[in-house]
């Protein structure tokens, strides 16, 4: 009853969400729950302190998880307005000598991030990164015949771990386990929220694995996971299918065979990590030509690809979700990734974007299809010395949806988890787009707005969210774009008027207004979003 009260202000609520939607006991609930991924039908949040977060990351560079790097990356932290560092923690570090480990760069990055109030998302970086296997410990690649490489067709030398090799998998087991167990012991505060198993595990210039070993397991039965008839039906083969690899999957039997591989082994390093410490485990993956259906040897083979997604589910169930890595250029295609990666199934987050002025507005995108977070690369100057100003202007367009995003970052994640939130990003045409809400719909034109002309954006960089709190009242926010409503169904036909247009920001959960915008304001076009993001809260009306 204490603590009841004690945390009644604050928590109540919170409380109260976990137990109807995640279906957890009171129990199970306490002053620091440790963080985890929920479902409901079929949307998912992020909990963080026992309630929904949204992921407003930054990632490091690939060698800047260093002690002596960080104050560079603390400043790009701040001036990203992140609350969220993904940062690798490197196994050729943690193990360089065998059986003996070393945590003190991981308890430097802890200390740091709680001092900068910044939560972190540990990649681990192991046997695979990249395709390739240049993380191990020296003691590692320096005995090739124990720790073997995939090997192509004819013999092949491919720069990639073989996904069959026991003694690799025990030693990341090992390794893994131990990085898992050092947080559970360390990491009270949960200062560390997910982590990432691997990085862009699969493999370059082969299909698959040539070797002896591969070979003869390419030959027998497909595993009985693969074979349940959910499984079979997503991957377009006959339900009742039976044989070996090639008997059930034709074209497609080498690069399954290697999702399969590659997925049981991250797989296997990722149960063992969680059943010490049980912290959302997710992996990246390094994607493919979403749109044209492309042969795997165009692309990463045996990684989480769109096409192999119930693959990796069947052979990997403790890893809570399949993270795209989004370097592809083009809205298209763009969207259609995020489309793919969001599933009943599979919890959307972007790990990883190409730290261009397009790629803010998919953000958006994100949020709207119940994404828990978002996360450019390479944010620091990576050891170049760059000035600060130099790396505020480029975080800028990052930097600014992350501002604004802040003051209702709780509330973006659970209006996500319900499902309230649409939204529309500037596509290459640059086209009026249309968002359908119910009993109202909303035209947005993207560009700057002068009296009633709109000129066109010189980039397609814009985009437009809205959240729906009710049936006629609204939360927008965007820029470089203007926005208006109109009646829908039995409506249709009326007249309708804003009832009141408030430009504003959130604060404690609750909406601030600064000014009540009408006139030249709301006339001409419907409300408009300049170059900064914008908060507004709308109430239409039919007249």
């Amino acid at each position: 009853m204490q603590l009841i009260l004690k945390m009644k202000k604050r928590t109540i609520l919170s409380l109260a969400f976990i137990l109807v939607t995640a279906g957890k006991t009171f129990s199970q609930v306490n002053k620091n729950p440790i963080p985890a991924i929920i479902e409901k039908d079929g949307r998912h949040a992020l909990l963080v302190d026992g309630k929904p977060f949204l992921i407003l990351g930054g990632q490091a560079h690939n060698s800047s998880g260093w002690p002596a790097m960080l104050p560079q990356l603390w400043l790009a932290v701040e001036k990203l307005h992140a609350n969220t560092l993904e940062v690798p923690v490197y196994w050729e570090q943690i193990e360089a000598q065998r059986g003996k480990f070393d945590f003190s760069v991981v308890d430097t990055l802890l200390i740091q991030a709680r001092q900068h109030k910044v939560h972190l998302v540990l990649l681990w970086f192991a046997t695979w990164k990249n395709g390739s296997n240049h993380y191990m410990p020296e003691w590692m690649k320096q005995d090739a015949a124990k720790y073997p490489n995939v090997s192509g067709k004819g013999g092949k030398h491919v720069d990639s771990p073989s996904p069959h090799a026991k003694a690799t998998l025990d030693a990341d087991i090992n390794a893994f386990t131990k990085v898992m167990y050092h947080l559970k012991q360390t990491d009270a505060q949960h200062t560390v929220i997910m982590v990432q198993v691997e990085n862009e595990s699969g493999t370059w210039d082969s299909v698959r694995d040539y070797s002896q070993t591969a070979q003869k397991l390419f030959e027998g039965p497909v595993p009985a996971e693969l074979l349940k008839p959910e499984v079979l039906k997503a991957l377009n083969r006959p339900t009742n299918a039976t044989g070996t690899w090639q008997q059930v999957f034709g074209d497609d039997a080498d690069e399954y065979f290697h999702a399969w591989s590659v997925a049981k082994f991250v797989g296997q390093v990722a149960a063992a990590g969680k059943a010490v410490y049980p912290l959302p485990l997710y992996v990246n993956a390094a994607l493919r030509d979403p749109l044209t259906n492309p042969k795997a040897t165009n692309y990463e083979s045996g990684g989480p690809t769109d096409n192999v997604i119930p693959i990796w589910k069947a052979a990997a169930p403790t890893i809570d979700l399949l993270a795209p890595d989004i370097y592809l250029s083009g809205s298209e295609k763009v969207l259609k990734v995020i489309e793919l990666y969001s599933r009943p199934d599979n919890t959307l987050f972007v790990p990883e974007a190409g730290l261009i002025p397009d790629n803010a507005k998919y953000l958006y995108d994100v949020i709207a299809h119940g994404g828990i977070g978002f996360s450019p690369f390479g944010i620091d100057d990576n050891g170049q010395g760059k000035k600060p100003a130099e790396i505020a202007e480029k975080l800028a367009p990052f930097a600014q949806e992350y501002a604004a995003a802040t003051p209702m970052m709780r509330e973006l994640a659970t209006w996500a988890f319900e499902g309230k939130i649409k939204a529309v990003v500037e596509h290459d045409d640059q086209a009026k787009q249309t968002i359908d809400l119910g009993t109202w719909q909303t035209v947005v034109t993207f560009g700057s707005r002068n009296g009633g002309q709109t000129k066109a954006n010189a980039q397609p960089y814009c985009k437009l969210m809205i959240v729906q709190l009710s049936e006629n009242k609204f939360i927008l926010m965007g820029t470089q774009c203007h926005v208006t409503f109109k009646p829908t169904g039995a409506n249709a036909d009326k007249a309708w008027q804003y009832l009141k247009v408030e430009e504003g920001y959130y604060k404690n959960g609750v909406f601030k207004a600064l000014r009540i915008l009408n006139g030249d304001e709301t006339d001409w076009g419907g409300p408009a979003f300049g170059d900064q993001p914008t908060v507004l809260r709308v109430s239409v009306v039919v007249r």
